[in-house]
């Protein structure tokens, strides 16, 4: 083993306020003497795969994450992958043609029932409104009903839901606001789950990519897919929005989003989580709707987004025991502990947050008065 190496790592962690072998929180366990060489040469990815590989463990693992990042040490310690993975993403459009659909192959059909167990009585896979909610189910019923204020939905409208998920955004939108709908989601499993959950309601769900659609409706929303569109399709998304929306209707957008502008994802979430994604930036999303819409209302929420992954973590670790182990081996279970903890963290440090943006195509005659 190189100690060189060792006291390196030793350091930056000691920087971080983390100790090896120490009993607070925030200190880790090292199993594998590879790990310093490991970390040292692949930065983020090669934390997150020695973590799969049981070369370490945390005494709690989102906190071990926070202070990493608080110490802004996810900056400072790059692979060789990560240069190549930059280049990539400058180089091409990661998120056009078939590449559009890997997300939903890779992470979204994964299987109905690990999202079942995961995310509580609604499949809602993006940012509960806690506000005024004491458990994961209210919260993301009030996020639902928030995104239906904001747009004034009423009875008779016709809504587009971008990027759609397991259709229970429009299912809550017809059956509480009376309105019919369309739903697009790239992902098999998603299409075929939100057409049994919406039968009997006037919604259509298509296996489509957005940029397809060219018809009319009066209000349209898109809640956590923006981050699977890259910056490259920024503008198209906007342009496809506008097409598509009536003059007087308006679009909600509901995106993780980051502090600064990037043109790619952490190594470790592009490889074992979303392939080919990227956090927008204010400036980003900003730049991509100037002069097709008019910016009614930008609400952050971002801390929300950490109650609701630490709700998302209870629930999954409840569940193991019930899920397929041959599907989710313990490999697997700790690619989805790192996930969901370095999520927490993220978010916890304010290093990400959560955005939802009311736009119109003219303006609202009078004003537009936000509802919260």
């Amino acid at each position: 083993m190189d100690t060189g190496l060792q006291e390196r790592v030793t350091g930056l962690l000691h920087e971080a306020g983390v100790q090896i072998d120490g009993t607070r929180p925030q200190d880790i366990q090292v199993h594998d003497p590879r790990f310093f060489a490991r970390v040292m040469a692949h930065g983020s990815l090669g934390l997150g795969e020695s973590y799969m590989d049981g070369w370490w463990d945390a005494n709690v693992l989102d906190e071990f994450l926070f202070h990493l990042m608080q110490a802004h040490l996810d900056e400072r310690v790059h692979g060789w992958r990560e240069v190549a993975d930059a280049l990539k993403a400058r180089l091409f459009n990661l998120q056009a043609g078939q590449r559009s659909y890997e997300v939903g192959r890779r992470h979204y059909d994964l299987g109905n029932d690990l999202y079942q167990a995961m995310l509580g009585q609604r499949l809602v896979y993006s940012c509960g409104y806690w506000r005024n909610a004491n458990d994961l189910d209210a919260a993301q019923e009030a996020k639902l009903d928030l995104v239906c204020r904001k747009l004034g939905l009423r009875p008779g409208q016709r809504v587009l839901d971008i990027g759609c998920g397991w259709g229970e955004a429009l299912k809550f939108a017809a059956e509480r606001y009376g309105v019919s709908g369309v739903g697009v989601t790239i992902s098999q499993e998603q299409a075929d789950y939100a057409r049994e959950l919406c039968a009997g309601l006037p919604i259509e769900i298509r296996l489509q990519d957005y940029r397809e659609l060219d018809e009319p409706f009066d209000a349209i929303f898109s809640i956590g897919m923006f981050e699977h569109v890259g910056d490259k399709n920024y503008r198209s998304f906007f342009d496809v929005a506008r097409r598509c929306l009536s003059p007087r209707g308006l679009l909600l957008l509901h995106t993780i989003g980051s502090n600064v502008s990037r043109h790619r994802t952490d190594p470790w979430i592009a490889r074992y989580i979303f392939p080919n994604s990227m956090l927008p930036s204010a400036a980003q999303i900003s730049r991509a709707f100037e002069g097709r819409f008019v910016l009614e209302d930008w609400h952050n929420f971002g801390t929300d987004y950490d109650l609701t992954l630490q709700a998302w973590r209870r629930n999954v670790e409840a569940a193991w025991p019930t899920l397929d182990a041959q599907r989710y081996d313990e490999r697997f279970r700790r690619l989805w502990r790192f996930y969901l903890a370095g999520s927490m963290a993220t978010f916890r440090s304010r290093h990400a947050q959560l955005w939802q943006l009311v736009l119109s195509p003219q303006g609202v005659p009078g004003g537009y008065v936000a509802p919260r």
